[in-house]
């Protein structure tokens, strides 16, 4: 059943009760629980935000974590109040299936299908597992006081930034564990609108090959028909002919409203996503400046500057992931988008046949593509100029 191939993306997106099929209170109730979830990591940050008292070292450190939080609530939500969006896009999905019409065609939407699953498990499995090893840096001061202990115990290094209003070295392991619970939930709503973003993106695609898949076909059949001599079955030939152009017409004009579909539901969520992520990773990067220069003046012990340090470039790397991921998928569909110009062979075609392909011929010279509020393009070349700076 084609259903399977987005099976991946069906049970992340129902745990945080944005799958389009569930019902509507059991997707408030699981909605209601990652916001709560996701509000009992703030607390503790506007807390720390408090008690920071102007220290601007201090402040910065609860940045990157505010932003982090703000993202996760704008891609809930995002995809909750476009629900119904949500929902057309995956009837067409579905829908899809059900017009193909040779085995060839099958095979082209099965390949892109299981890319799309392959990447989502992928990617959900890198954002866990990235978020438990983030959160697991904190342990290895105790870990290092158990195996070579010293004099005097290892500093204590935050799970996260926030205050919780106790102890923070008598209750580590209970911030620790609430910690680890409430931002796996929190990556969930991440990895749940991006695997909704990506298994879109991939179906697009295979539209796009879909498209020029029929128009190659198209222009194989052509030079059949017109070396037919007979006059009856010639213009049989003829219009069955003029039916596959429409429909393959009808194909790449499908693929065109179905990206204008996901860049208009996923395209300011972006442009706030990228605004915030390039904000995270100055404000990273300074931190690692001022730790490395109190490093320099001895104003901090070595150890934690060092854990501080780790963890603070692995965040980094992980926005630099998640930005590739985005840039690569966008690259994807522009190159499928401009495949189909070269697909369509209407040099081979009789001067009407061309006039009827006038329009896609048009179209198929403007790239298609994903972007930030049309700021920002999602690419490779992109990519590459925002890693330079």
């Amino acid at each position: 059943m084609n259903s399977n191939y987005y099976g991946v993306v069906k049970k992340v997106s129902s745990l945080v009760g944005q799958w389009p099929y569930q019902n509507p209170k059991t997707k408030l109730i699981y909605l209601s629980f990652v916001t709560l979830s996701t509000f009992s990591i703030v607390i503790p940050q506007l807390a720390k935000f408090v008690i920071c008292d102007g220290d601007m070292q201090c402040i910065f450190q609860t940045m990157a974590a505010h932003m982090l939080t703000i993202i996760t609530l704008v891609k809930l939500y995002t995809c909750h109040l476009n629900r119904y969006k949500m929902k057309v896009l995956i009837d067409r999905v579905f829908l899809e299936w059900d017009e193909l019409e040779t085995p060839e065609e099958y095979e082209i939407m099965k390949r892109y299908a299981e890319n799309g699953r392959r990447y989502s498990l992928g990617y959900s499995l890198y954002c866990f597992i990235s978020a438990f090893l983030f959160l697991c840096i904190s342990l290895i001061p105790p870990l290092l006081d158990t195996v070579l202990p010293l004099n005097e115990s290892r500093p204590i290094l935050s799970v996260h930034p926030g205050y919780y209003f106790v102890d923070e070295k008598e209750y580590f392991f209970y911030i620790f564990w609430h910690a680890v619970v409430v931002w796996e939930i929190a990556v969930t709503g991440i990895v749940a609108h991006d695997c909704m973003l990506l298994t879109y993106i991939e179906h697009v695609c295979s539209i796009f090959a879909l498209g020029g898949f029929r128009f190659e076909r198209l222009m194989y059949k052509c030079n059949e028909y017109e070396s037919d001599t007979i006059t009856v079955l010639h213009s049989h030939a003829r219009d069955t002919f003029r039916k596959r152009i429409a429909f393959s017409v009808y194909t790449h004009r499908k693929a065109l409203k179905f990206a204008q579909l996901i860049e208009d539901i996923f395209s300011i969520t972006l442009a706030l996503q990228i605004a915030l992520n390039t904000v995270m990773i100055s404000i990273t990067l300074l931190q690692i400046k001022m730790l490395y220069f109190s490093y320099c003046m001895e104003i901090t012990q070595h150890n934690a500057s060092v854990f501080i340090v780790v963890r603070y470039v692995v965040y980094v790397l992980s926005q630099l992931i998640h930005l590739f991921c985005l840039s690569f998928e966008g690259q994807k569909l522009i190159d499928h988008s401009l495949q189909t110009r070269d697909k369509i062979l209407w040099y081979e075609t009789a001067p009407k046949s061309q006039r009827m392909l006038l329009f896609v011929m048009q179209k198929a010279l403007q790239p298609v593509f994903l972007s930030a509020c049309k700021i920002y393009i999602f690419s490779r070349e992109n990519f590459t100029m925002v890693k330079i700076k």
